[in-house]
C-alpha cells in the first residue's frame, strides 16, 4: 500500500525529496529517493531512533536505505547510524578521526544533553568510520536522472561540515547545523567561528537565490535567511 510523506510525519519538499523533524532536539533528517536508491541525510540521535527512521524510509522508498550522508559529527545527527549498516556512508574528511579518538567526548555530550546513558553507550559502541570521506565535492548518481551533490563546505559549526545539494526545481540544500532556524546557531568547543561565514557563503553559492535551505534544526528557510545568519555570525565572532 502506498504511503505518503505526511502520513508518516515527514515534510515533502519536492518530488522524491523530504525531511523529518525529530522530537527532542528538533533535529532534521532528510531523504532523497532515486531509482532503487534512497539517500538519508543524517541518522538521528540513537540506534532506536535510527531504526524508526530506517523503517519510515523503507516504507516511502519501497526498499532499504542505500546511502547515508552525515552532515557533521554531533550525537543528535550520527548516533542512529548503527541502524543503517547496509548503507554506503559519506561524511566530510576528518570525521573518521573523531569517531576513532573522540568517542568518549561524543558520549559525554549526548548524556549532558539528555540522552539516556545506556542509549549513548550503545551508540558509541556501534560507531564506525564512514566508508567514503569527502574532501571537496562528490556527486552521487541515484538513478533515473536523480543526483545529489555532497560538498565539504566547512569548517564552521564543526571542523567537518558536509552539505547535500539536490538539484531540481526548486533546488534543495541540506545544511546540517551550519544553519539553524529554531534558535541561535550553536558554537561549541569544536566550532571554527572564524571560518563559519565563509562556509555559509559556499552554501549560498551552492544553492543559489531560489533554493530551499534545510537547517539542521528548525523550519526550511530561503537564501535571504541564510545571508542574514551569515552576517549575524560574522558580527558575533568579529570576522568579515
Amino acid at each position: 500500500m502506498t504511503v505518503t510523506w505526511e502520513e508518516l510525519g515527514w515534510e515533502r519538499l519536492a518530488p522524491g525529496v523530504g525531511r523529518c523533524r525529530l522530537p527532542g532536539w528538533d533535529c532534521t533528517v532528510g531523504l532523497v529517493l532515486g531509482a532503487g536508491t534512497a539517500l538519508m541525510v543524517d541518522a538521528g540521535s540513537s540506534p532506536a531512533e535510527g531504526e524508526r527512521l530506517r523503517t519510515a524510509a523503507q516504507r516511502l522508498a519501497g526498499h532499504g536505505v542505500t546511502h547515508l550522508a552525515l552532515t557533521h559529527p554531533h550525537f543528535d545527527h550520527v548516533f542512529g547510524a548503527a541502524a543503517l549498516t547496509g548503507a554506503e556512508t559519506y561524511a566530510a574528511v576528518g570525521i573518521d578521526a573523531v569517531f576513532a579518538y573522540e568517542r568518549e567526548e561524543l558520549r559525554q555530550d549526548a548524556v549532558r544533553n539528555g540522552l539516556p546513558a545506556p542509549d549513548a553507550d550503545e551508540a558509541v559502541a556501534a560507531l564506525s568510520a564512514p566508508r567514503h570521506l569527502v574532501s571537496g565535492e562528490w556527486t552521487l548518481d541515484l538513478g533515473d536522472g536523480r543526483q545529489a551533490l555532497l560538498a565539504n563546505v566547512g569548517p564552521g559549526h564543526t571542523a567537518h561540515d558536509l552539505a547535500v545539494l539536490v538539484p531540481g526545481t526548486p533546488e534543495i540544500v541540506f545544511c546540517g547545523d551550519l544553519v539553524e532556524e529554531s534558535g541561535e546557531p550553536q558554537a561549541g568547543p569544536d566550532a571554527v567561528p572564524s571560518r563559519w561565514p565563509d562556509a555559509l557563503d559556499r552554501l549560498l553559492a551552492l544553492g543559489g537565490e531560489d533554493a530551499l535551505y534545510v537547517p539542521g534544526h528548525g523550519a526550511v528557510v530561503d537564501a535571504a535567511f541564510v545571508r542574514r545568519q551569515r552576517d549575524e555570525l560574522a558580527a558575533r565572532f568579529g570576522v568579515s
